[in-house]
């Protein structure tokens, strides 16, 4: 790793400040845009060619499941009522922008998303795996980074700047919920709003624990072979557990690094990856 985790956590901090703003800076450069179609939530992350935060939003939506969009005409009416609000907040027109896929998705999935970004009037520039993107942010050559989202868990292994092994299992955030609903004997829902709720992480956590066990074990029979990572960088919103690192670091027995806001790691990694909107390109 070429930097700190400070210096990461900086870095994504700055971007949280500036998710669902009312007003950004005047700004008259180069953008990059990222899109992310999330199983829980659809963001939108705008950075300065420089590679700054400028402008980002989460819009919480349920159309993606395990990769595979499921409702694609509300989900091309949210990207475009971001897409919107975003061009509004800025004072500018967004025309590309990047997306990201968990890892092995099938190409007629990767479609689908690309389909649902230019029905939203987005030239599509590139389409990463969710763990190659969060490896864009945390500026990592080598190890092992795990995205941990609602419906699925990705791992991708690193060697020298390189991808060398992917997989994605369909056990995520959803799957806590549901862990949660039926222990509490409540509808999913609530048990949603519950599971986010952090000041009912204490009460929470021992019952979803299972779960994260469950994605220790899966990250560690994928990890098999690969004696020589040495650390595994946790992301995604399903990782925001305080208690999650310890769950991992003891199934796993390797070192395990959770920066601040993971939610915002892959989409902001999306935008560091490509969209680049230029500034002689808004025909001002």
């Amino acid at each position: 790793m070429s930097v700190s985790i400070r210096e990461i956590n900086h870095y994504v901090n700055t971007f949280a400040k500036v998710i669902n703003k009312e007003k950004v800076p005047v700004y008259s450069g180069n953008v990059k845009v990222g899109v992310d179609l999330g199983t829980a939530n659809i963001a939108i992350s705008v950075i300065t060619e420089e590679n700054k935060p400028l402008a980002g939003a989460l819009y919480p939506a349920s159309v993606v499941k395990d990769g595979i969009v499921v409702d694609f005409l509300q989900a091309v009416d949210i990207v475009e009522k971001m897409k919107r609000d975003m061009e509004e907040l800025l004072g500018f027109p967004l025309t590309k922008a990047s997306t990201a896929i968990p890892p092995r998705v099938d190409k007629g999935s990767r479609k689908v998303i690309t389909n649902v970004l230019e029905s939203a009037l987005f030239e599509v520039t590139d389409v990463l795996e969710e763990t190659n993107a969060a490896a864009a942010v945390l500026r990592i050559t080598d190890g092992a980074v795990v995205d941990v989202g609602g419906g699925t868990t990705g791992i991708s292994i690193l060697k020298n700047n390189k991808v060398i092994y992917s997989a994605d299992e369909p056990t995520g955030g959803t799957h806590m919920s549901l862990v949660l609903a039926g222990a509490k004997k409540i509808p999913f829902e609530e048990a949603e709003k519950m599971k986010k709720d952090k000041t009912k992480e204490k009460e929470v956590f021992p019952i979803i624990k299972p779960v994260v066990e469950k994605m220790a074990a899966i990250i560690k029979r994928h990890l098999q072979g690969f004696d020589d990572v040495e650390t595994i960088y946790v992301v995604g919103g399903a990782s925001c557990f305080s208690e999650f690192t310890k769950v991992f670091q003891k199934y796993i027995g390797i070192e395990i690094v959770k920066p601040e806001h993971p939610l915002l790691i892959t989409p902001l990694g999306i935008a560091l990856k490509g969209g680049l909107n230029k500034g002689d390109e808004r025909g001002s």
